[in-house]
């Protein structure tokens, strides 16, 4: 089972400011959707919650096969029917294999401390690096052992200039 992971980031390596992303980029919206579209994804509450607030404001279906939603809070109740809870990314890494078919890879979305935890477990990055310094106060981990360019894609659109970048693990 080969464990990735998907993360928009700005030069800082920011991903985040005030629990919020501080950028909206339709286009990595839709990379994250047909990435984890059918697959198995592993992400913390805050996460799974902003998502949920997303796609019940636009009424479409989360793209998943699974959500599975790592939180200390063991009274915490997902409220859609494809996700379940755990109480730390281990846990979340079995039921993942446990529910893996013809899937051979795990997404993990976030947030920072998911990140912080699965970086060691992950070959594989799926960056989006949006240009500029956005004073965020959730960063990615060091990801300099992620050294083999698999595919590289400069953008620009909606305000910004960014890239979609893939790593391997060396």
């Amino acid at each position: 089972m080969k464990i990735s992971i998907i993360v928009a980031m700005d030069d800082k390596r920011g991903i985040g400011k005030n629990n919020k992303i501080p950028w909206h980029l339709r286009d990595d919206l839709i990379k994250l959707k047909s990435l984890t579209k059918d697959h198995v994804v592993v992400l913390g509450r805050k996460t799974y919650d902003s998502m949920v607030w997303y796609y019940n404001k636009s009424g479409k279906p989360m793209p998943g096969k699974l959500y599975i939603v790592v939180t200390h809070d063991k009274n915490y109740k997902p409220s859609r029917e494809n996700a379940q809870v755990v109480n730390s990314l281990d846990e979340a890494v079995s039921l993942a294999r446990s529910h893996l078919a013809k899937l051979d890879e795990i997404f993990i979305i976030g947030g920072g401390q998911i990140f912080q935890q699965a970086l060691p477990l992950a070959s594989k990055l799926y960056l989006t690096i949006v240009e500029g310094d956005y004073s965020c106060d959730t960063f990615f981990p060091d990801y300099s052992a992620f050294k083999k360019v698999i595919s590289q894609e400069s953008k620009e659109g909606e305000g910004y200039k960014y890239r979609f970048l893939e790593l391997e693990r060396v």
